[in-house]
């Protein structure tokens, strides 16, 4: 398993998560079981937002034994209870009953990453912040039972409006590549505000969590696909990675066999992993933009082009570590020797030469 670290909390998280929205499908002891394997593979950060309350019994009876190691995101707006399941609000009481039954139920007197569950709309963010939802989440902080304050939406605006209180620590978003390039409903955002809200997040140091990887299986059926061809799943969990501030992605698992499918993105070849199909719908405001894939690798010079590309936009954007990551490169910019093997790879024709060259004069 690969980790990377939440540079606000100093959670080391696995870039594998695990999302519950189905795992009740599978029933209580197969639930329980892939819990637990999904622990002894290294999966380490878990989301909450389930749809049916009945997965909560199977976190206490799987992993109460190993709490100190695991990270729970909780929402606090996703509401639960005996034999109930999923629904939404920002009724106070019913928040915090439902609070109470899940740490009951999770056998834990803690919650790692306490979410503002599901702000799509301005109205909904003005609610928590006057109907006592944020400030119960923040009194709860006080006490130890919410260690970092955490953000679920699917909106750039609202998001960013949410960012600059400097509260929030990790952020559930919905990636991928067909709502980047605004196809499907949750395509909320330009292609160039989305990219824009991910440099953000990486530059503040606050973490995301990718919800809506494969766009509800969109993404994986060639007729439901914007792309006209199917991506496979490792495509899709890939392109979600190279996005700066990813630190984790939550692909719902239902079962053992649904995590063993996951976790074979670890061991999977960096062609398995190649999404370039998407460059047949580029956004025209993303054309000529690199996305950081490195389908134009190798380089003769030893550039690692897209990581390089990655630092430039981070530093610009106002990230005060990516120029310090810049310069402790082995191989920078100045080396490249122009040959244009990089311009004729790349899916989305950027004029990476130049690139170098501006990028260069930069640093």
């Amino acid at each position: 398993m690969e980790y990377r670290t939440n540079r606000r909390t100093g959670d080391k998280i696995s870039i594998l998560g695990f999302g519950t929205s189905s795992l009740a499908a599978s029933g209580e002891k197969e639930g329980a079981a892939a819990l637990e394997s999904a622990f002894e593979n290294g999966i380490n950060y878990y989301d909450l937002a389930a749809a049916e309350s009945s997965v909560f019994p199977m976190f206490g009876a799987a992993l109460s034994s190993v709490r100190s190691q695991v990270r729970y995101q909780i929402h606090f707006g996703a509401v639960y209870g005996p034999g109930k399941s999923y629904s939404w609000t920002t009724d106070l009481d019913a928040i915090r009953r439902s609070v109470d039954w899940q740490l009951a139920q999770l056998k834990t007197s803690y919650i790692d990453y306490g979410f503002i569950h599901c702000l799509d709309e301005a109205d909904d963010w003005e609610q928590y912040l006057n109907n006592g939802v944020l400030r119960y989440i923040e009194v709860l902080k006080d006490a130890g039972v919410v260690r970092h304050i955490g953000l679920s939406t699917h909106t750039p605006s609202l998001a960013s409006k949410v960012l600059d209180t400097g509260l929030i620590d990790m952020m559930m978003f919905s990636i991928n590549a067909g709502y980047d390039y605004q196809h499907g409903d949750y395509a909320n955002g330009s292609a160039a505000e989305r990219m824009a809200l991910y440099r953000r997040c990486e530059a503040d140091g606050v973490g995301i969590s990718v919800m809506k990887a494969f766009a509800g299986g969109q993404l994986l059926d060639a007729k439901t696909s914007p792309f006209g061809k199917a991506l496979t799943a490792y495509q899709c969990i890939q392109y979600v990675l190279d996005k700066p501030g990813v630190l984790t992605v939550l692909p719902g698992i239902r079962s053992r066999k649904d995590l063993k499918e996951i976790l074979g993105f670890l061991n999977s070849s960096a062609r398995e992993r190649d999404y370039s199909a998407i460059s047949t719908l580029t956004p025209r405001d993303m054309e000529g933009t690199c996305v950081y894939c490195n389908h134009c690798q190798p380089c003769p010079a030893g550039l690692d082009v897209g990581l390089i590309n990655k630092y430039y936009d981070l530093s610009r954007s106002g990230d005060a570590l990516a120029a310090d990551h810049y310069r402790s490169l082995a191989v920078k910019a100045d080396a490249c020797i122009g040959c244009g093997h990089c311009n004729d790879r790349c899916p989305f024709h950027v004029d990476q030469v130049s690139r170098m060259q501006e990028i260069r004069a930069y640093f």
